[in-house]
């Protein structure tokens, strides 16, 4: 399903002459072969590829984000703005982001779900939302509030 909007976003930028939007896909689709390739897969459903697809973008957002900062501290500041645009159009194939209040919400159900009680229960907690939320919730915020609450 991904796979597709992919290649039809592809086709479209293409006809549209957005070059920076066809390098960005056409890097996001490079990524999946080369995970396809690594993995040896050959059929599996569509919800466990659509889930890996976001966890490939997730990791190209990461990068990119990484990017941004040393190009900034480094004086590069058209590079930034590059590496800005591509999350940008990454970000279109990714399912909606949680918000910072919606975070608090699944955090404080999840923490009753699994009835942690102290520092040492983060990993469940976080194993809990990891499970419930990938690809929607950005996790290093999520680990804050997560200590917070269990502090």
């Amino acid at each position: 399903m991904l796979r597709g909007e992919l290649r039809i976003a592809l086709n479209n930028a293409m006809r549209e002459r957005h070059q920076r939007k066809v390098g960005a896909i056409r890097l996001i689709l490079a990524a999946v072969k080369d995970r396809d390739i690594a993995a040896r897969v050959e059929d599996r459903g569509e919800e466990d590829d659509d889930a890996v697809i976001s966890q490939i973008l997730g990791k190209m957002i990461k990068q990119r984000r990484e990017s941004i900062k040393a190009y900034e501290e480094g004086g590069r500041l058209e590079l930034a703005e590059q590496e800005r645009e591509e999350i940008v159009i990454i970000e279109e194939f990714l399912p909606r982001q949680l918000s910072d209040p919606e975070i608090q919400e699944a955090v404080s159900q999840t923490i009753a779900e699994v009835s942690a009680e102290g520092l040492k229960d983060i990993g469940r907690v976080m194993g809990a939302l990891k499970a419930k939320f990938a690809g929607r919730m950005d996790f290093a915020r999520a680990s804050a509030l997560v200590k917070q609450e269990l502090a």
